[in-house]
């Protein structure tokens, strides 16, 4: 039996639509990039993880450290993601890196969020990473793809991902755009080391989102802002983020998306701005 045009048409739409989107509904969850002194705002205002600073955890006295598990367990929220990676007096890249330096900060570091249930670590680090004056960019990069290649097994020990995070310009001067992203990552070429996507970046940069259909098998997780002040995002019509969103659909992302973002009433606007993400995968 022959389908009518419009019937025809309205089933081959339906195809599409579940094939964009694996067949599934997609159950992204909803963190927030918080500083220790705010766990306990963000899971009353209803978010699904915290995504803490990992310089900041491998930073506190151990004392403090411990209290910190506790506080983690009791609160009944995870903190699967950490960000804010390497500070600024560990240098990555330039004439004068030191290699033990590095290691004995990584190994520190991965022990202790590890502990916290930290599965993916975001590679941001712009002052760490920034290429110095006169310094070869190109070798630059060689000593952040052979940094990631020391450090992978590493976090594989650990059961973590070092996710890699493009910044823009006015934060690193190396790996601007989810498409540099992807090149280290490929340079790097190992499981344990992927990328994630900073919406407030990628706008910033003006990358076309297209980048998520072509770096789809490499994306693990996401940041989000309003790039209009870097805000919470509010509103679906405040900005043009149906693209972004629109490609996430298609290849079907079904992990993490963190809010980094000020607030102008964190009480309020953390709500609505979790609302808003969620129903952006469910369009």
């Amino acid at each position: 039996m022959k389908l009518r045009a419009p019937l025809a048409a309205l089933c081959l739409l339906s195809l599409c639509s579940l094939s964009a989107s694996g067949g599934k509904t997609l159950n992204v969850k909803v963190g927030y990039v918080t500083p220790l002194s705010e766990i306990d705002a963000a899971k009353a205002a209803g978010f699904d993880y915290l995504e803490l600073r990992t310089a900041e955890v491998a930073g506190l006295p151990d004392a403090d450290y411990e209290k910190l598990v506790e506080k983690i367990k009791h609160l009944g929220i995870p903190a699967p993601v950490s960000n804010n990676f390497i500070p600024a007096s560990i240098k990555l890249t330039g004439p004068a890196i030191d290699k033990d330096q590095q290691m004995n900060y990584v190994r520190k570091a991965f022990d202790r969020v590890s502990k916290l249930g930290v599965q993916i670590i975001v590679f941001g680090s712009g002052d760490a990473r920034r290429v110095p004056e006169g310094f070869s960019k190109e070798e630059a990069f060689r000593q952040l793809v052979e940094f990631c290649r020391r450090i992978a097994p590493e976090a594989r020990a650990r059961k973590i991902t070092i996710a890699i995070e493009p910044l823009r310009r006015q934060e690193s001067n190396i790996i601007n755009t989810a498409g540099e992203g992807l090149e280290l990552v490929k340079a790097v070429n190992d499981p344990d080391i992927q990328l994630m996507v900073d919406f407030y970046h990628l706008a910033f940069e003006k990358e076309d989102p297209a980048i998520i259909i072509r770096a789809k098998d490499h994306i693990r997780h996401l940041h989000m802002a309003n790039p209009e002040g870097r805000v919470f995002p509010l509103k679906w019509e405040e900005y043009n983020y149906a693209p972004f969103f629109e490609n996430l659909r298609r290849i079907g992302y079904d992990k993490r998306i963190s809010v980094e973002a000020k607030a102008v009433d964190f009480t309020k606007d953390a709500p609505q701005a979790i609302a808003l993400l969620r129903k952006a995968f469910t369009q």
